[in-house]
């Protein structure tokens, strides 16, 4: 009997997204106009640290604000790499 609800819940998690999929372009609309009144040009990756937010408005120093020898506290720090420019100095 379990084996059957999993089943069921399985193909219910399949299967909505084409039962809603109105309200899904319908919110895909609302977004792009937000987007294009708001005028928003950078994608957020993370939603951790300032300085991965936003990659192109993150300063230099900003992952070193706690101490310059300090650790990185979020993981997303360890993902994003650092602009191409300082790996020509």
């Amino acid at each position: 009997m379990v084996g059957l609800g999993g089943l069921l819940l399985a193909l219910l998690m399949l299967f909505y997204p084409y039962w809603d999929l109105k309200y899904y372009g319908q919110a895909q609309q609302k977004s792009s106009q937000v987007v294009r009144e708001l005028q928003l040009t950078d994608l957020c990756l993370f939603t951790e640290a300032r300085y991965t937010r936003h990659l192109s408005q993150a300063d230099l120093f900003s992952p070193f604000q706690d101490h310059p020898m300090a650790f990185e506290h979020f993981p997303s720090g360890s993902l994003a790499l650092p602009p191409e420019h300082m790996f020509r100095r």
